[in-house]
């Protein structure tokens, strides 16, 4: 009879070692399933990153252009009688923002009629650059208060 007994008891001693080991093993399963939870998540939120960046990358991006072998400027130098049509369609809609505001317009204003979060920094930067570079060739007007109008 103490057999019997001594079997019972290890077997409710093994039951509880089991149990015991079972409370772990589903902690550990929900803590792997979180963090496969937030690992999708994550991969979710850099493809739409990634995407971003290669659309601002390729519209950023200056395509190459040779004429008769020598490189040229798709941004060209404003000369009297050009067109706006002379510019890549990228920089054609921000002549068209600034010159459909009329009057000075600061990167901001134009960052926002785009589209873009123009609350993140360093977000307007590229946009800067491209207004800049449309200054600098003759296209636009830089103030000195850093906004930008159309020449006349």
């Amino acid at each position: 009879m103490t057999e019997i007994s001594e079997v019972a008891e290890r077997v409710a001693a093994r039951r509880a070692e089991l149990d015991a080991e079972e409370e772990v093993l589903v902690k550990r399963l929900e803590e792997v399933r979180s963090e496969r939870e937030e690992l999708a998540v994550a991969e979710r939120v850099w493809e739409r990153m990634r995407a971003q960046l290669d659309a601002e990358e390729s519209s950023s991006q200056a395509v190459a252009a040779q004429v008769g072998g020598r490189g040229v400027l798709l941004v060209p130098t404003r000369e009297s009688g050009m067109s706006v049509e002379a510019l890549p369609p990228d920089y054609q809609r921000l002549m068209k923002i600034v010159q459909d505001a009329g009057g000075p317009v600061r990167v901001k204003d134009v960052g926002a009629e785009l589209g873009l979060d123009v609350e993140v920094k360093g977000r307007l930067e590229p946009l800067r650059g491209k207004l800049s570079k449309l200054a600098g060739r003759g296209w636009l007007r830089k103030l000195p208060d850093g906004s930008f109008t159309g020449r006349l």
